[in-house]
C-alpha cells in the first residue's frame, strides 16, 4: 500500500498540474481575505477570520476534484490500472493509497494558508487579539471537510476514464453534499424536518466543528460519509476488475 501511496503522490508533485492547482488555491484564498472589498479582512476591521473559514469550502469545491480527477479515470484511460491490480496488493488498498495520497496534497494546500492566522494574530489590537479555538476548530473542520471531498473526488473519478466528466461529477457531488441539504430543508413541505434534513449535509457539521467544539457526532458523520464513499469506490472499481 505505501508503494502505492508513494508512487501516486509522486506521480502528483512530478506534474505541474498539482502546483498550479494549489497555486490558484491560494491566489484566490489571498485575494478574497485581503484585496477584494466584500471579503477583505482589512475592510471588516476585526481580526476574525471566520468569514475566511466559511468561503474557503467553495474553493474547495474546484481545488479538490482537481487534485482527484486523475486518480482512477487516467490509469484506465492509459491503460495501467490493470497492471496494478496484478500487484500483490488489494483493491481496498489500493483505494486508500490513492485516496491518501490526494488528502496529503490537500494538507499541502492548507498548510501555507496558516500565515494567514499569524498575520492577522500580529494585526490584532491588542495584538494576538484571536480567537485561538475558533481558528483551531475551523482547520480540523477544513481538513474533515477536505477528506469528505477527497472521498468524493475518488468515487467520480472511479466512474469514468475522462478526467474533465470526472471533474465535473465530483465539483457536482461535493456542492450537492455542502449545499443542497441546507436548500432542500427550505422546501415547504420539508419545514417540520428542517433541522434533520440540514443535518445529513456537510454544512451543518463543518459550521458546528468550527465553533471550535468538537462533537463526536461531527466526527462520526465525516468518518462515515468518507468510508460510504470509498466503500462505493472500492465496489464500482471490483465490478470493473
Amino acid at each position: 500500500m505505501y508503494a502505492v501511496f508513494k508512487r501516486e503522490l509522486f506521480s502528483f508533485l512530478s506534474s505541474m498540474v498539482a502546483y498550479i492547482t494549489i497555486a490558484v488555491f491560494l491566489l484566490v484564498s489571498g485575494l478574497l481575505l485581503w484585496f477584494f472589498p466584500d471579503t477583505s479582512l482589512l475592510e471588516y476591521g476585526y481580526a476574525d477570520l471566520s468569514g475566511y473559514f466559511s468561503l474557503v469550502p467553495y474553493l474547495f469545491m474546484f481545488l479538490i476534484p482537481a487534485i482527484t480527477m486523475r486518480s482512477f479515470a487516467e490509469e484506465r484511460r492509459e491503460g495501467t490500472y490493470e497492471l496494478l491490480v496484478t500487484k500483490p496488493i488489494t483493491l481496498w488498498q489500493i483505494v486508500m493509497a490513492k485516496y491518501l495520497s490526494s488528502l496529503t496534497l490537500v494538507l499541502f494546500a492548507l498548510i501555507p494558508t496558516l500565515v494567514y492566522y499569524f498575520s492577522v494574530s500580529r494585526l490584532g489590537f491588542p495584538e494576538g487579539n484571536v480567537d485561538t479555538g475558533a481558528v483551531v476548530g475551523s482547520y480540523i473542520g477544513l481538513f474533515l471537510l477536505g477528506s469528505s471531498f477527497t472521498a468524493i473526488g475518488i468515487f467520480s473519478s472511479a466512474l469514468t476514464k475522462n478526467k474533465i466528466i470526472s471533474f465535473v461529477i465530483a465539483a457536482a457531488l461535493c456542492a450537492f453534499a455542502f449545499l443542497g441539504f441546507d436548500y432542500s430543508s427550505q422546501i415547504l413541505s420539508l419545514q417540520y424536518i428542517e433541522t434533520t434534513v440540514a443535518n445529513l449535509g456537510i454544512n451543518a457539521h463543518y459550521l458546528s466543528i468550527s465553533r471550535g467544539v468538537l462533537d463526536t457526532r461531527d466526527l462520526i458523520y465525516f468518518i462515515t460519509f468518507a468510508s460510504l464513499f470509498l466503500l462505493g469506490t472500492k465496489m464500482i472499481m471490483g465490478g470493473k476488475r
